[in-house]
C-alpha cells in the first residue's frame, strides 16, 4: 500500500501526473540510449524508482525535472556498472558459449506464421490475446466486448483450426519437437507455442 502524501489542500497528488510525462520521458531516454528498447526499460526503472521514493519529492516543484534527473542518474549509473561488460554485436562470443539447436526452428516458425495467416481475423485476435499476450479469457471478453462464452468458444475454434492447418495429430502442440532455446527465440515475436 503506498504511503499518502503530505499534501496542500487542493493540491493535486503527483503520482497522478506520472503519465502525463512518460512521452517526454521517453523521448529523453531515446536521445540517451539510441535503442528504443533500452529506452523503455530506462523509462520503466525511472517511473518504479519515482514511485517507491515520492516520499523525497518536494510537493509544488517541478516533477519533470525531478523524474529526468532519476531517468538520467539511472542511466549513467546503469552505463558505469556495464562498463566491464564485453562487446560482442556480431555474436561471436555468445556463439562460442553455447550449442545451437539441431532442428531448424525457423521452418517450423514460417509453417507456423503461413497457417496463422490464414485464420480468421476473429481467431488470430483471440489467440493473440489469450494464447500470445497471456489475458485471460474474462480480460480478453472485455477488450474484445463480447461475452467469456464466446472467448472460449472463439479460442478453441481457433486452436482447432490451426492444428488442422498444420495438419497436428490430436493433443500434439504446435511446437511439440521445439527446444527451449527456440521457444525463447520464438517468444520474442510475440508467438506462444502452447
Amino acid at each position: 500500500m503506498e504511503a499518502p502524501l503530505d499534501l496542500p489542500e487542493g493540491v493535486r497528488d503527483p503520482r497522478d501526473e506520472l503519465p502525463d510525462h512518460l512521452p517526454a520521458l521517453r523521448a529523453f531516454a531515446i536521445s540517451l540510449t539510441r535503442n528504443v528498447s533500452m529506452a523503455d526499460d530506462l523509462v520503466q526503472d525511472t517511473i518504479v524508482k519515482a514511485w517507491t521514493n515520492f516520499d523525497k519529492f518536494t510537493v509544488g516543484t517541478n516533477l519533470r525535472a525531478w523524474l529526468f534527473t532519476i531517468l538520467r542518474n539511472t542511466f549513467y549509473s546503469d552505463k558505469r556498472k556495464t562498463r566491464r561488460e564485453v562487446a560482442d554485436p556480431e555474436g561471436t562470443h555468445a556463439a562460442s558459449l553455447y550449442v545451437k539447436p539441431d532442428h531448424d526452428g525457423r521452418m517450423a516458425f514460417a509453417e507456423f506464421s503461413a497457417a496463422f495467416d490464414k485464420l480468421t481475423a476473429e481467431h488470430r485476435e483471440v489467440l493473440i490475446l489469450v494464447g500470445a499476450s497471456g489475458f485471460s479469457y474474462e480480460d480478453a471478453a472485455e477488450m474484445m466486448g463480447v461475452a467469456v462464452g464466446t472467448v472460449k468458444s472463439r479460442a478453441n475454434r481457433a486452436r482447432t483450426r490451426l492444428a488442422e492447418l498444420l495438419h497436428l495429430d490430436d493433443g500434439e502442440q504446435v511446437f511439440s519437437d521445439v527446444d527451449g532455446t527456440t521457444l525463447a527465440v520464438m517468444s520474442k515475436s510475440g508467438v506462444n507455442a502452447a
